[in-house]
């Protein structure tokens, strides 16, 4: 049988209440004495007392609890700012549960519908980003949220993105300043805010150059890996190949480099290659590769924030959508391109 507050109560000869209250830190405000405090936390420590964190929801409404709903787990990105997530909830205080969709929207709703059921006080949502009715539900219902990573200009939420416009137009722009002009593109998922907003860049630094965009060089569907790898062999293999690719995920790039392997080409001899997103192994590769890095850790400690400070107000506080910036950092993944001679 579990130990309550009122075993303890008992062996330390004091009130249920003042119990309570040193159990919750609470003993300075109510001026309990650093003697029975003492007493207490040494009776609590020797029944091997536990709280019981779910009557404690039940009775303040509340469970301490956050509900991180991640696209693709597998994805570095994605696993590298959940385990920042984790940390910063941690130490405000808060337990993470963590859902992965798998870039599935019905898959999303149903996680999402789950963890409502469980009763969280609030969620940190990484959206598949096609639709987003289901996420006014929440907000309708007045459960705080954050959208990081991919967003929606139609709901007023709070939000953690980065400047994906610019991380895309800079890549490109480095690959246009080489003297390439046959840049390919491999796009994710194409309704996305993020991916919308990468493609407008690539487009726009080509046209900034005076260079018309050739369909046959905008390709890809998901940000997932086989994406990359497919469509850098058909890219590959076309009459005239690109001289330059640029891949839009961390996972896209990893099948790009396993496509560029198998035929035969060397980075950057062969083929010139800039990524959106730094992975780990960038630097360590044969060319380190060149990329558009994002502030991992800023966008997870600004999402816990917001979302604290939500549940905090009870949902009064106004707002905001924070854009960080991302950094192009050159390594030697680019080649330089000579300009052609009629």
């Amino acid at each position: 049988m579990s130990t309550t507050i009122t075993d303890i109560a008992t062996q330390a000869h004091c009130s249920v209440s003042t119990v309570s209250r040193v159990l919750s830190k609470q003993a300075k405000k109510y001026r309990i004495s650093r003697e029975m405090e003492e007493r207490i936390l040494q009776v609590a420590q020797k029944l091997n007392y536990r709280p019981n964190h779910l009557a404690r929801g039940l009775r303040l409404k509340q469970s301490q609890t956050i509900g991180l709903v991640v696209p693709d787990i597998s994805n570095p990105f994605f696993a590298y700012v959940t385990r920042i997530i984790q940390t910063f909830a941690y130490n405000a205080g808060y337990s993470l549960i963590v859902c992965n969709t798998d870039e599935n929207l019905q898959t999303e709703i149903d996680q999402i519908e789950l963890l409502r059921s469980k009763g969280v006080d609030g969620f940190i949502i990484m959206p598949v980003g096609v639709r987003y009715s289901h996420l006014k539900e929440l907000l309708d219902d007045g459960i705080p949220l954050v959208l990081l990573d991919r967003c929606f200009d139609e709901i007023q939420t709070n939000s953690v993105i980065v400047n994906d416009y610019k991380g895309a137009f800079e890549a490109v722009e480095h690959l246009l300043s080489e003297g390439h002009t046959r840049i390919a593109i491999v796009q994710g998922l194409a309704e996305t805010h993020t991916n919308r907003a990468r493609l407008r860049g690539y487009l726009d630094a080509l046209a900034k150059y005076g260079i018309a965009p050739d369909e046959n060089l905008i390709v890809g569907d998901d940000f997932r890996k086989n994406n990359g790898y497919i469509e850098t062999k058909i890219l590959l293999r076309l009459e005239q190949p690109p001289s330059a690719i640029f891949t839009t995920s961390d996972l896209i790039t990893l099948g790009a480099l396993q496509a560029i392997q198998e035929e035969g080409f060397l980075i950057p001899e062969d083929i010139s290659l800039v990524s959106f997103d730094d992975t780990d192994f960038a630097p360590f590769l044969y060319a380190p590769l060149t990329a558009v890095s994002q502030p991992k850790e800023l966008m997870g400690e600004i999402a816990v924030k917001l979302l604290i400070e939500d549940l905090k107000s009870k949902g009064q506080k106004e707002k905001k959508r924070i854009v960080l910036e991302p950094q192009l950092i050159v390594r030697k993944s680019v080649a330089h391109c000579p300009p052609i001679v009629h």
